[in-house]
């Protein structure tokens, strides 16, 4: 399959956008693999691509956090262990089984994780007792939705931050930083098994993932700097915007009928 210089610089810069804003709150994806498909990608590769190139971008944005200090990997090494299993366990069973229960659960959590920021007056202050403690967390949260992450996969980014400021009480900030932590661990356990089986296009993703890592960076300049403020109306957006475009995928009639009213 060859592609041309337009199509590749386009490629580029979607990834460049979508790393920027998947630093900042998830859902890059949401750019990225639209994109792929329309470059002519069958399904399975654009996925594969896709995790690709969005390795390296959470990448960047992690290893922009720990070099700040808003991460300290020693303190998520059992919350990475786990979340990488879950992954691989997730990227293994999604070979037998139909991902389709996920997308009538999924919009309906972005939808309460959105409503959950823009209602609660706390939300991401952080300084609470935590629900679970670090154990606990990287067992349950870690590990299931690195599960989801591989089988799956839409919205990681929002279920990781609301996890760290619901149950772990972190501020959004840090949860921002630990959830691109574990982003890049989920992105790359699944991506190990799609290059295992000659998934992934190289020459598409290896140039999205030089974009994906620029955007990565620039996002996560941001979060440092611009903090609570920026990221809180950012995570409602992506959330909302992920759950109407899951839902539209599944109910295409409904988009059709939403069409045909306007």
């Amino acid at each position: 399959m060859e592609f041309s210089w337009e199509i590749i610089g386009a490629l580029f810069l979607v990834a460049s956008l979508a790393g920027f804003i998947d630093a900042l709150a998830g859902g890059g994806g949401m750019l990225t693999v639209p994109a792929l498909l329309a470059a002519g990608l069958p399904p399975a590769q654009a996925l594969a691509t896709n995790k690709l190139q969005s390795s390296f971008g959470s990448f960047s944005a992690s290893l922009y956090f720990v070099r700040n200090g808003l991460v300290k990997l020693s303190e998520m090494r059992l919350a990475i262990l786990c979340t990488f299993i879950g992954s691989a366990a997730g990227a293994l069973l999604v070979q037998y089984m139909d991902a389709g229960t996920l997308t009538k659960v999924i919009p309906a959590l972005l939808v309460v994780i959105a409503l959950y920021f823009l209602f609660a007056p706390d939300a991401g202050e952080g300084g609470g007792k935590p629900k679970l403690n670090q154990a606990g967390f990287a067992l349950t949260v870690g590990t299931g939705i690195g599960f989801y992450d591989g089988f799956f996969g839409p919205g990681t980014g929002s279920l990781f931050a609301v996890c760290f400021v619901v149950i772990a009480q972190l501020g959004i900030v840090e949860a921002t930083a630990k959830t691109k932590v574990l982003n890049f661990t989920s992105n790359f356990a699944a991506l190990l098994f799609f290059v295992a089986a000659g998934l992934p296009v190289w020459e598409i993703g290896l140039v999205m993932a030089l974009g994906g890592f620029i955007g990565a960076r620039l996002g996560a300049k941001v979060v440092v700097t611009k903090g609570r403020k920026l990221i809180r109306p950012l995570v409602v957006t992506v959330s909302m915007v992920m759950a109407v475009k899951l839902l539209a995928e599944e109910h295409p009639q409904w988009l059709d009928t939403i069409v045909s009213f306007v």
